[in-house]
C-alpha cells in the first residue's frame, strides 16, 4: 500500500496594505546586555537567505520566497533596488529586513522578522524602527508595507504604532509548505 502525505490545506488571510508618507520620529535605545550588529547583505547567498525566511517566517506561514527557483530567488535578491540586513545577536543571527526600491517615489519594506530566540529579548521594536530609518535614508515620498492576520498578533498594531496608516484589505488563501516541500528545501 503506498503511502503518501496529505498536503496542508490553504489557510485564509487577511491582507492589509499600509502605507506611511513621512519618517517616523521616534527614537528608540536598544536594550542593555546584548551585543548586536545590523549588517547589510548585497549579495546575500541564497542557502542563508532561505535559512533567514523560513526561520523568522515559518510559524508565520511565510511560502513565497521558499518555492521559488533558484535562478528567480537570485533574480529578486540581487537585484540593485533589494536591500537586505540581518540582525545578529549575541553572535547570531537574530532576523532580517528587507526593502525594495519600487520607484523614485516607493520603499517597500518587503519582509521584516525575528527568529525566535530573539522574540522577548526587546529588540523588536528597535529593529523596526532601525528599518524605517534606513528605508526613508533611500528618500522615497512613500513607505509601504503589507501584513496579514496570519503574521505575528501584533504585526498590524506595531505598524501602526510606528506611523503606517493601512490603506487597503483583501483576501487570499495561502497552501503552507508540504512534508515534502520542507524535505527539497533541506536538500538545496
Amino acid at each position: 500500500m503506498a503511502t503518501g502525505t496529505k498536503k496542508p490545506r490553504a489557510l485564509k488571510a487577511h491582507i492589509t496594505r499600509l502605507e506611511m508618507n513621512t519618517p517616523p520620529r521616534q527614537s528608540l535605545p536598544l536594550p542593555v546586555n546584548l551585543q548586536t550588529a545590523l549588517m547589510r547583505a548585497p549579495n546575500i547567498p541564497l542557502p542563508f537567505y532561505r535559512f533567514l525566511y523560513s526561520q523568522v517566517g515559518r510559524r508565520w506561514n511565510w511560502v513565497d520566497r521558499l518555492r521559488l527557483s533558484d535562478d528567480k530567488l537570485a533574480a529578486v535578491l540581487h537585484d540593485k533596488r533589494t536591500h537586505i540586513t540581518v540582525l545578529y545577536v549575541n553572535g547570531a543571527p537574530a532576523g532580517f529586513y528587507e526593502l525594495f526600491h519600487e520607484s523614485e517615489d516607493v520603499v517597500e519594506l518587503c519582509h521584516f522578522g525575528l527568529i525566535e530566540h530573539a522574540l522577548g529579548l526587546g529588540v523588536g521594536k528597535w529593529f523596526l524602527l532601525q528599518a524605517l530609518h534606513a528605508a526613508w535614508g533611500l528618500e522615497p515620498k512613500k513607505l509601504t508595507v503589507t501584513t496579514n492576520n496570519l503574521d505575528h498578533p501584533r504585526a498590524l498594531q506595531l505598524y501602526q504604532m510606528f506611523g503606517f496608516n493601512p490603506v487597503s484589505t483583501a483576501d487570499a488563501l495561502v497552501r503552507p509548505l508540504s512534508d515534502e516541500e520542507w524535505a527539497e528545501l533541506g536538500k538545496r
